[in-house]
């Protein structure tokens, strides 16, 4: 499958659409996709004077990559300022993910940018490509290149952008970019961060729960970005981890909160 035709949603029915995904390596969906095209079908429904600034979805149920996704819109509220949407993505299983995402139109405001970017860090020049997929580039920053000027623990970082160059005009499609490309550095966050886990990508079992975004400044996608994750916290099988999301001139552009199940695979019996 062409990944440029990702966010290509069908109409099928009053404020209902229809996606497909690829086959990933490790089989089923990438939850990122689900994520960026619920949001995309969610916008569909929503004046284009206002730009998504947050959202969250629940995973529900795994996907499936050999049947389309049904993205079922609901209008919450349409307000001056603001809009709000809920996304239910179905298969043939039922619901394998809930969105909820909130719009707002362009505001005039101060700008405060509290959390800076480590400028300490690598660029992604000086790093090797690290892809799983043709759609996008990343470039991992080793472990000894970070320092620990973020909270939290088990740090990771990476040098991220879209292969394709996006129309710069169209922020909605750079921002589900964003949404894609935001879950994937999560669970490695995670498992650097417990004892019994760092290093046991093999002999864990890992699933997303949920995960939010919010959209600080406008970006491109196609451009250089650091995603710079810690984990916060583990407990009742559940980790949580932060990122924080950087243009490559240090720009704040957007802060990510991902849920991740996590625990040994004999304990599945």
């Amino acid at each position: 499958m062409d990944l440029t035709k990702l966010f290509n949603l069908e109409p099928h029915g009053p404020d209902t659409f229809v996606g497909i995904g690829p086959q990933y390596p490790w089989g089923g969906l990438y939850g990122g996709q689900i994520v960026a095209q619920a949001l995309r079908a969610a916008a569909l429904t929503v004046d284009f004077a206002q730009q998504v600034h947050s959202l969250r979805a629940y995973f529900i149920r795994r996907g499936d990559h050999t049947e389309p996704i049904r993205f079922e819109v609901d209008r919450i509220r349409n307000g001056r300022s603001f809009s709000t949407r809920r996304v239910v993505a179905r298969q043939a299983i039922g619901a394998i993910l809930n969105l909820e995402a909130s719009f707002q139109i362009a505001e005039t405001t101060d700008d405060l940018r509290p959390i800076p970017i480590d400028a300490t860090l690598p660029s992604p020049d000086d790093l090797a490509s690290d892809r799983w997929s043709a759609a996008f580039d990343r470039r991992w920053i080793p472990n000894d290149a970070l320092g620990t000027t973020r909270d939290g623990a088990g740090r990771c970082a990476a040098w991220m952008r879209v292969t394709t160059e996006l129309p710069a005009d169209d922020q909605l499609l750079h921002r589900c970019w964003l949404a894609y490309l935001s879950d994937d550095l999560a669970t490695d966050a995670v498992r650097a961060a417990h004892p019994q886990f760092a290093g046991t990508h093999h002999t864990t079992f890992t699933a997303s729960l949920d995960h939010t975004i919010w959209y600080h400044r406008p970006m491109q996608a196609d451009e250089w970005h650091l995603h710079d994750f810690s984990s916060h916290g583990y407990v009742g099988g559940r980790g949580l981890a932060i990122g924080h999301i950087f243009s490559l001139d240090g720009t704040h552009v957007a802060t990510v909160a991902q849920e991740v199940l996590m625990r040994a695979r004999q304990a599945q019996d």
